[in-house]
């Protein structure tokens, strides 16, 4: 199974930057559609942005376009989350995730693996 390691989440003032970071261990990353997700206390686990395989292909959410950026590094096993403008809504706990499909989804359910997650707090 791929074991999946988030890095990268920290407390940032409103409109400032970070970038996450997702290191696949056990196994290589390329074989996988890759996802970020987020959960917000007292909310629901939500899709942020998704990247194919072999890069031609994202997926975001509405409320990221324009200020997130996905990225993978297959040599490194590593797949990246660039946020800018950063938002106090954008405070939660993110997720890496991947999904042996054939296609990106912003589903949950279509993710086989998850990482443990590492927290972004944006203060206002």
């Amino acid at each position: 199974q791929a074991q999946l390691v988030e890095s990268g989440g920290t407390l940032v003032q409103a409109g400032g930057s970070l970038r996450l970071s997702c290191i696949g261990s056990a196994r290589t990353l390329s074989y996988y559609q890759m996802g970020w997700f987020r959960q917000a206390p007292g909310k629901e686990r939500e899709f942020v942005a998704a990247i194919s395989r072999n890069d031609d292909s994202t997926l975001y959410a509405d409320s990221v376009k324009g200020r997130f950026t996905i990225s993978r590094d297959n040599a490194k096993n590593a797949v990246y989350l660039q946020m800018n403008s950063l938002r106090s809504d954008d405070t939660a706990l993110y997720y890496c995730a991947a999904d042996y499909g054939r296609f990106v989804e912003s589903d949950a359910n279509a993710y086989d693996f998850w990482g443990q997650g590492t927290q972004v707090t944006v203060s206002s």
